[in-house]
């Protein structure tokens, strides 16, 4: 009889960690997301220093996975979900065992929010891009074919990620280094172009650096922090990869901070400011009635407002060769989405692959390819889903907005449960540590708690886009979180398991 398959470890150092950056794309979020923050509260002044809150919050909590990642190294595909359970099972007090499957379920629940909700954003903004590029040509792409490209997109993503991590990597680390190439270049040449040339416009977005760095309003900053999330999440990603890792005890952990350290500080700080920095009265787009807009509004309406940006600086800056530098990185951006996609799709099913192995979901997600050995049932399963997702999203920036928040309230919910559960797991412990297992946990709850309210409070009482993205985000968190938990009843009942047992069968979870 054939051997049962399992995940082979082929993943080092760089490995882990190209494939955290990947699912965070260097640069390409400047592309695809600076509409939407743009066009949200705050998007005219705090776009920057949203981004900076972010990653405060971000770096807190990565310190967190990557301790519960040294301390859980045999986590495999499970990750966070894994990192739940035994932060109450490997308590000497038998009473906090019962507490194990509710921690698991609410891990997972929060873990597919973000995961599965996330590569459909992904597909609508390859769709986005795609069209945008199809417009420079003349082409106008209607809402039909958009959607087939969200489909096509979503398969073939579909079929690079069944053949396995090891291939998925070698993109991931062809594709990590052209896109950083290319939008780091352009963030010099943005701001060349404002140096270089400072009577060129009349009115910039920012009329100094200061007016960049420094927050405006705190509920705009707030808002636009909780957008920002989206290019700064993938970090924790690595935590996934335990099952495939060679020597996961050492690198998971440095994969985690590494992503991050890269993909924030080195990467979207300069490229943000850079391109704020350019924006003036000289970016336009004309809406279908003729009425012209300008700026940031200008930014806030464009499919692609860093391909006008792009153009314009290029034209200025390059001999009139704009369009040809923008078509350039938009086919940079177009791979790195690929690569974001690949690598939310690896991540999300290896949850669910955990997850079922535990018989906490269905079975199906918990089979492995014979000659592969990847969860293909999940893959396929995730592709019609992210295609779904994807054909919603290529509707308007709101519902754009509203699929994106939807997998940002997941984010929050993950994050903030971590943080709880890096202090539940070492308190107590001899390597019990107050700053990393204590005070940071804390401020990085602290943080995400902050982030998940204002996207609730403050997009409710934005009116526009943010209110209506806002309210069909939490459709949606809603409409998964009965799902879940009809599933944990329903499937709670079939195996004649307790949700929270009584204390007498509590290590029997």
């Amino acid at each position: 009889m054939a051997d049962t398959p399992t995940l082979k470890k082929s993943l080092g150092l760089t490995g882990v960690t190209v494939n955290a950056m990947a699912l965070i794309a260097p640069g390409a979020f400047l592309w695809i997301t600076y509409q939407i923050q743009a066009s949200n509260n705050g998007g005219d002044t705090d776009m920057w220093t949203g981004i900076v809150a972010a990653l405060i919050v971000a770096f807190l909590t990565a310190i967190s996975f990557s301790e519960m990642a040294r301390r859980y190294p045999e986590a495999g595909a499970g990750g966070s979900y894994y990192f739940a359970e035994k932060a109450f099972l490997d308590k000497e007090n038998s009473a906090h065992h019962r507490f194990a499957r509710l921690a698991k379920f609410l891990t997972g629940w929060a873990a597919h929010l973000f995961y599965w909700v996330y590569p459909g954003v992904m597909v609508a903004m390859m769709a986005v891009l795609v069209t945008y590029i199809c417009s420079q040509f003349g082409l106008n792409l209607p809402i039909l074919v958009q959607i087939g490209i969200a489909l096509v997109f979503s398969i073939l993503v579909g079929f690079i990620a069944v053949r396995g991590i090891s291939g998925s990597t070698n993109v991931a680390i062809a594709i990590n280094v052209i896109q950083l190439v290319s939008l780091i270049g352009f963030s010099i040449l943005a701001i060349m172009f404002r140096v270089q040339n400072p009577l060129h416009a009349t009115q910039w977005a920012h009329a100094s650096t200061g007016s960049i760095v420094f927050p405006h309003n705190l509920s705009a900053m707030l808002f636009q922090s909780t957008i920002a999330i989206l290019i700064l999440v993938g970090f924790e990603s690595s935590t996934s990869l335990a099952g495939e890792a060679i020597n996961p005890k050492r690198d998971i952990p440095r994969g985690v901070v590494l992503s991050l350290i890269i993909q924030g500080l080195f990467a979207y700080l300069f490229e943000y400011f850079a391109a704020n920095y350019a924006v003036s009265e000289k970016l336009t787009f004309t809406n279908p009635d003729g009425s012209v807009l300008t700026g940031m509004a200008a930014a806030a309406a464009s499919g692609a407002p860093i391909g006008d940006l792009t153009r314009l600086i290029g034209d200025s800056m390059l001999g009139g060769n704009g369009f040809a530098l923008m078509i350039v990185i938009a086919a940079t951006v177009g791979l790195a989405v690929l690569g974001t996609t690949l690598a939310a799709m690896n991540t999300a099913v290896r949850i669910s692959f955990a997850m079922a192995q535990d018989d906490e979901m269905p079975s199906l997600l918990g089979a492995l390819h014979d000659k592969h050995a990847t969860p293909h049932m999940g893959v396929w399963m995730l592709v019609a889903v992210s295609a779904i997702i994807g054909s919603v999203g290529v509707l308007s920036v709101t519902a754009l907005t509203g699929v994106t928040l939807a997998s940002n309230i997941g984010t929050f919910i993950l994050y903030a449960l971590i943080c709880i559960f890096t202090f539940v797991t070492f308190v107590g412990r001899s390597e019990f540590h107050s700053i990393k297992h204590a005070v940071v946990p804390f401020l990085g709850l602290l943080g995400n708690i902050a982030l998940l309210v204002g996207i609730v409070v403050i997009g409710l009482t934005t009116p526009g886009v943010s209110q209506d993205a806002t309210t069909m985000a939490l459709w949606i968190t809603g409409g998964w979180g009965i799902i879940s938990v009809a599933y944990l009843v329903w499937n709670s009942k079939r195996s004649g398991k307790h949700i929270i047992p009584p204390v007498r069968v509590a290590n029997k979870v």
